[in-house]
């Protein structure tokens, strides 16, 4: 244990370096850890205590949320495997995938989806890349006009 951090080492390997978390009541709970756990009994999932820790991001969330109202049946089970995807493929992948998806208004979420998605990933525009229209001053000097009279 150090001031700041925390690091766990298996035999002479260093496996994690997490951050010291102050206070009583505090947790930190990492998806990846029991995410293998989690798939085997999804049950689970809709009562647990730390549930809340398992939305890495805003667009994870944003995924329960609509697997909810879509799937209301099965949304526990398929929002883990998503969580499972993102263990075996990488977070930051699947989030970009996640952030194509719910942009699309006819999209479904599911797994097949983001996997797909996933093989052609470099096909998906990043976030910086913003696009202007052109702005029509016509309009604004008909405004200016109408003011004016």
């Amino acid at each position: 244990m150090y001031l700041d951090h925390v690091e766990v080492w298996y035999g002479q390997r260093k496996v994690e370096n997490l951050p010291r978390l102050r206070g009583r009541s505090k947790h930190r709970v990492d998806y990846r850890h029991i995410i293998e756990w989690l798939v085997r009994k999804p049950g689970a999932f809709e009562n647990y205590r730390y549930r809340e820790d398992l939305f890495p991001t805003s667009r994870f969330r944003m995924a329960y949320d609509a697997l909810k109202e879509t799937a209301p049946s099965r949304y526990a089970k398929e929002y883990l495997k998503l969580l499972q995807l993102a263990a075996e493929e990488g977070e930051v992948q699947v989030d970009v995938a996640l952030r194509d998806l719910l942009g699309r208004a006819e999209a479904a979420i599911t797994v097949e989806s983001i996997r797909e998605l996933l093989a052609k990933l470099d096909t998906i525009p990043p976030v910086t890349m913003v696009q202007v229209a052109p702005v029509d001053l016509a309009s604004f000097d008909e405004l200016c006009m109408a003011v004016r009279q």
